[in-house]
This record gives structure tokens, sequence and C-alpha cells, in this order.
């Protein structure tokens, strides 16, 4: 009996140890997502069940982008991502966080409007949720699944409802919702974020009709790139957009439906923030609070009244 109970003890000590291995080599991977890149972005529609429809135009696009470390903890990575035009100018992009057995998530449903959801310990067990942002920090999209490392490859798959891409959500309103199925996996030279996209209507019953499918590459190449301007304006901006994240971070805990309206006088959301960021760009003693205040009272406005 005591062979049994000493084999057991050394069974479950190698499974908690190869565990905590898994968990520190997907940490190094999303880790090593960080860097500066030349990134390209390729779409092309590729199939619709109606014979009438009429593809539209391939995308192809390139630029550098820095990819930077913004948190680090045993449980959650953040990735900001700067898209450099030009040696002087710095559009932020999007960001990604990236936590361990995540069970909350925002999912899309449809007109601008995300809704909280639970997942079950079980389904959450070893997974990790991409958590995806726009330019201003508002919801994308939420995504969650396992990172694998095999055969010298590693990769992470998920299925996420998302609201029309940047590309082209002022351009067209044929269809309401992007499901994303997405593929993030490591190269030599940097990563790749596959996508096999449907196009989606859906109606108010949830109700869904598929308009056309559609793939998409976002290739990330390092190279001798110099992004050093970008590090500079993060450093000049991170206490701004670190107030940005944490009121955003607020609303997610007090609402459970979240609707944003597109435009507010005319104006996007982004353009508010970025408006405000340039009050508070190179200081790093300014008032937190005065500076949360404003930018709560700019994203309550453009929450809609249920």
């Amino acid at each position: 009996m005591s062979k049994i109970i000493a084999a057991t003890f050394f069974l479950l000590i190698n499974c908690s140890l190869l565990g905590q291995n898994k968990l520190q080599q997907d940490r190094e991977t999303i880790r090593s997502m960080a860097g500066c890149y030349r990134v390209t972005f390729e779409f092309a529609e590729t199939f619709a069940p109606d014979t009438a429809y009429k593809y539209h135009e391939r995308k192809i696009e390139d630029g550098i982008e820095f990819v930077i470390l913004v948190e680090d903890t045993e449980h959650k990575i953040s990735l900001q991502h700067l898209l450099l035009v030009g040696d002087s100018m710095i559009i932020k992009h999007w960001r990604q966080d990236w936590i361990y057995e995540n069970r909350d998530l925002s999912v899309y449903w449809k007109d601008n409007t995300w809704k909280s959801t639970r997942l079950s310990a079980e389904q959450a067990k070893g997974t990790w949720t991409q958590k995806v942002f726009q330019v201003d920090d508002s919801p994308r999209y939420e995504g969650y699944g396992t990172w694998n490392h095999v055969d010298g490859r590693h990769f992470w798959e998920s299925t996420a409802d998302a609201p029309l891409p940047r590309r082209e959500f002022t351009k067209r309103s044929d269809y309401n919702v992007l499901r994303r199925h997405s593929r993030m996996e490591l190269k030599p030279q940097g990563w790749i974020l596959e996508q096999d996209n449907e196009k989606i209507i859906r109606d108010d019953a949830g109700n869904d009709k598929l308009l056309c499918w559609e793939k998409g590459f976002e290739t990330f190449t390092k190279g001798n790139y110099n992004c050093s301007y970008a590090n500079w304006w993060w450093t000049q901006n991170t206490a701004y957009w670190a107030d940005v994240r944490q009121v955003w971070e607020e609303i997610f805990r007090e609402k459970s439906i979240i609707k944003l309206e597109k435009k507010i006088d005319g104006h996007f959301l982004y353009e508010k923030l970025f408006d405000l960021e340039e009050t508070y760009t190179g200081k790093t003693d300014f008032n937190h609070s005065e500076a949360k205040t404003a930018i709560k009272k700019i994203i309550e406005s453009y929450i809609a009244k249920s």
C-alpha cells in the first residue's frame, strides 16, 4: 500500500511540475510577441453562398509596428501596439490582454453592443483569454483557447464574434457581425495572426445569415527597423492611457451590457480621447483623479442609455 501511495504522490508532483512548465512556456510565447516589426495586412473575400454576391476589393497594407509589453504578471500579459507613420507620427493601435484561466468575457452581440458572460471553471481550465481592444481602449472582441506547443510549433486558436473591422466599419452596412476564427502562431522571424472570418447578418432574435467568408493574414516580421520614436512616445503618454484603461475596467465592472454610440456630435470616441491625451502628454505629475474624471465623462457620453 505504501508503494502505491508513494507512486501516486510522485505522479501528482510530476503533473504539477508539468503544469507549471506549460504555464511558463505559454507565458514566454505570449511575451515574445513584443518587439519591432514590419507588419503586413492581407484580406480577401473567398466564398459567398449567394452566387450574385459581388466580392469586395482585396485589402493589402503594410507598415512598421512596435508591440510593447505594458503589463506582465503570472496570469496576465498586456501588449500595446503602436503604428509608426513616417519618422515622427504614432498611431496608438490595438491592444491585446492575455489572461490565464479567465472566466469573465465580454462577448460581442451586434450593433456595437457587448454582453458579459461567464465560463465554467472546466471551460476555462488551462486556457488563455485574448481580450482585444480598439485604439481608444474600448472593447472589440474576446476569445479563449489553449496554447499548443507541439512538433516545434507554438500556436493558439479561438473563435469570437466581433464588430466590423476598422477597414470596413465606416464603409459597409451589408453585415453587422464578423465571426473571427483566429490562429496565432510563432514563426522563426516573428509571428502571424491567420483568420478565417465569417461576415454575418444577425437579426434581433439572434438568427445569423452568412454573407461571405474572408481569409486574412496579419504577419509580423522582425528586422532592422527603428522603433525608438514609438518607445519614446509611449513613455510620454503611458500615464494617461493607464488612466483610460482603469476607467474602462471600472465601467466593465459596473455594467453587464455595454452599447456604444458610433458618433456623438459628429466625432468618434477615439477622436475625443486622443484630443484629451494632448493635455497630458509628457506630464508625469498630472492629477490622475482629474484626468480620470475627464476620461470617464467622455466615455460615458458614448454609452447608450438603456
